[in-house]
């Protein structure tokens, strides 16, 4: 076994060194084959080196000749691409000369608009080729001389062809200096500009406000509906005029012929509603106008101030905005739009401020009130359409014509209250008793101030000017709070004013009639009104009603009173006899009738009780004072008065009811005595005036006998 491996081992053995020495045969192989192959290299590389000597002359020229390109070619394009703008521009001129006369003889207004708007286009090309010629020129130019200037101080190519690029330089320099600014300022360019100037004035001058005066004459209608002053098609034209004006250096022009041309668009279309009042507009003119001429041009201010804002303007100001709102300068369009409306505004917040600023007389006060509550409902409208840095100086002008009439609505109410109690020394009461003219209009004027119309605006009025003096931050009252107190003032300045003219009368019963017939005037007006209602009714009652049933009482003691004593039985009447009782019985009928004439005339000449629900009310009273203690007095003394003539009680109570009758009256005064049929029984049917003259009669031939 150990002699086996012992010879396998050996077998290995001679095996590697075999391979060992076909190994090192190998490797003495391959370095002589590498030592050959470098001595290959060597020539070659030798031979390279000899080559590379022989063509470096000409890599040199080669790469000089491609920098030469290099230098020509940047300045040989631009130069070509100059020329090609020289015939564009011509090309495009040819094109303007064509639509020009296309134009010219197109009736077609929509046809037209669409062959104006090719001529924009074309105008705009010829624009943008002008001004690149103008812009790439001179570069080109330099350019193209330095590439003569180097050819002709290296002398890289022939002398013929540098010649050749000399002229060419020579032809374009002369072309760019003799035609650019005839392109400009003096060619077709120029002529297209004016035309479309005038085609954009004409444009702008047919698009007028429609239905303005029809608007005005139909009450019902939508004044606030707001129409598009253009068609889409005209605008889109207007808006690429405006444009191109404005690219080719024209803005200011463009700008002016629109503000010019719709300010008198606008002002035509408000001049339509014949705004003459408008001339008349400073303090002292307005104070000469008769009342109801100014009236009338308050409240048409106020219609057509809503008007222009509304409408007029609110279309004037999207015309601004679709035709120049594309403009580089980009409030350019809201600056044009308050050109054009301030002239206008202008003349409106004149007559504003003129009326505010004139005679504070009482009956303004409802007219500011309107123009104040006008402006009100416009103020947010109208801060949206002037908005901005543009329209400050307008929105200024607008709220302080409205501190205007705030201060002069205030001014005209205090002042009134102020005239109510100034009144009390300097004007006697009626002479009859009757309400003033102070009171009746006082009162009228009251109700119609606290009317929805006008309660709310005065009570804005109040708050605004509580406001101002007491701060911003404070907590002001109610407006219903406020309203109330104010006419609670007058009121009560109105009642100092009736307490004070009472007792100025002579008469006794003269005050009490005055001071009935005005509180009951005053209740009776006021009561189920909003007057009443913000005051108070209960309080009504019991300040004014209560006030006039006091006085009537007083009236009714001191005038019918005395004459119902007349009457009253006395003890010695029962003690004297027959014949002198009669006597005395027909002496006090006598009285009686005596004072009642007496009283007849007082009321028929000195006293006025105008309201006929008051008379009725007094008329009754009074015939239930009057008649039962007559006919009390009739039956007591039936016996003495046998087979004489008398007036029934009946009649009494016609005689009665004729007094309160305020209509019938004779022209000098005295109440008509209607007949009755009322008499005694058993007596034929005799007058009124027949039963006093007959008693009368009979009365003096007893005293006679």
């Amino acid at each position: 076994m150990a002699a086996n491996e012992e010879d396998s081992a050996l077998v290995k053995l001679e095996l590697a060194c075999s391979d060992l020495r076909t190994l090192l045969l190998s490797s003495a192989k391959l370095e002589k084959d590498l030592e050959e192959m470098e001595k290959k290299f060597d020539s070659i590389d030798e031979k390279l080196s000899t080559a590379a000597k022989r063509v470096a002359p000409l890599q040199s020229l080669a790469m000089a000749a491609k920098a030469l390109e290099t230098r020509i070619n940047r300045a040989v394009s631009p130069a070509l691409g100059l020329l090609h703008s020289f015939k564009l521009s011509e090309s495009f001129q040819k094109k303007l000369i064509e639509l020009s006369d296309k134009l010219s003889i197109e009736k077609n207004p929509r046809k037209r608009l669409k062959k104006l708007l090719k001529y924009v286009q074309c105008v705009d090309q010829l624009n943008e080729v002008i001004n690149l010629i103008s812009r790439d020129g001179e570069p080109v130019i330099q350019k193209l001389q330095e590439v003569v200037e180097f050819l002709s101080r290296t002398k890289a190519t022939d002398q013929y062809r540098t010649q050749r690029l000399k002229e060419t330089l020579i032809t374009l320099k002369a072309l760019y200096e003799s035609e650019v600014d005839a392109m400009r300022f003096d060619g077709l360019l120029d002529e297209a500009l004016l035309n479309l100037q005038d085609e954009f004035e004409i444009m702008l001058q047919q698009m007028k406000h429609q239905n303005i005066g029809e608007q005005q004459a139909d009450e019902e209608a939508d004044q606030t509906l707001v129409s598009d002053l253009g068609t889409e098609m005209e605008v889109q034209v207007l808006r690429r005029i405006a444009e191109t004006l404005s690219a080719s250096d024209c803005l200011d022009i463009c700008i002016d012929i629109f503000v010019k041309v719709r300010y008198r668009r606008a002002a035509k279309a408000l001049m339509r509603l014949n705004p003459d009042y408008l001339r008349t507009y400073t303090p002292e003119e307005i104070d000469e106008m008769q009342w109801q001429s100014l009236e009338t041009s308050i409240s048409l201010w106020i219609q057509h101030f809503e008007l222009a804002v509304k409408t007029v303007f609110v279309s004037e100001k999207k015309l601004c905005k679709q035709v120049l709102g594309g403009l580089p300068e980009v409030l350019i369009w809201l600056e044009c739009f308050v050109k054009i409306a301030d002239k206008i505004m202008a003349v409106f917040f004149r007559f504003g401020e003129g009326v505010a600023r004139s005679n504070r007389e009482p009956q303004k006060l409802f007219k500011l009130l309107e123009m104040f509550d006008s402006l009100e409902k416009l103020k947010l409208e109208f801060t949206e359409i002037f908005e901005g840095e543009s329209g400050a100086d307008i929105c200024i002008r607008f709220r302080e014509l409205e501190k205007l009439l705030v201060h002069a609505s205030s001014k005209v109410f205090w002042e009134f209250g102020l005239q109510i109690e100034g009144t009390s020394d300097f004007f006697a009461p009626p002479q009859d008793g009757s309400v003033p003219k102070l009171v009746r209009y006082a009162v009228n004027y009251l109700k119609y101030l606290t009317t929805e119309t006008y309660s709310a605006p005065m009570a804005k009025v109040f708050q605004t000017e509580q406001m101002w003096k007491a701060g911003i931050l404070s907590k002001p009252e109610t407006d219903e709070s406020l309203l109330k107190d104010a006419i609670s003032n007058i009121m009560e300045a109105l009642q100092r004013n009736i307490e004070s003219k009472s007792p100025s009368y002579k008469d006794k019963i003269l005050p009490h009639i005055f001071v009935m017939n005005t509180y009951w005037y005053i209740y009776m007006r006021s009561r189920n009104t909003e007057l009443g209602k913000l005051i108070g009714e209960q309080y009504m009652k019991q300040k004014y009603k209560s006030a006039a049933e006091e006085s009537a009482y007083m009236y009714q003691w001191r005038a019918w009173r005395p004459l119902v004593r007349l009457l009253e039985k006395e003890d010695s009447e029962e003690q004297d006899n027959g014949t002198k009782a009669t006597a005395v019985v027909r002496g006090k009928l006598e009285a009686f009738f005596n004072r009642f004439d007496e009283i007849s005339q007082r009321h028929a000449r000195g006293y006025s009780i105008p309201d006929a629900d008051l008379r009725e009310q007094l008329r009754e009273a009074t015939v239930k004072l009057v008649v039962p203690v007559y006919s009390e007095f009739l039956n007591a003394h039936s016996k003495l008065l046998s087979g004489e003539s008398y007036v029934s009680p009946e009649s009494l109570k016609g005689l009665v009811g004729q007094v309160f009758n305020g209509t019938d009256r004779t022209s000098n005064g005295k109440p008509k005595r209607r007949d009755s049929k009322d008499t005694v029984p058993g007596r034929n049917s005799v007058s009124v005036e027949g039963e006093l003259k007959n008693f009368r009669r009979s009365r003096s031939k007893s005293i006679d006998a």
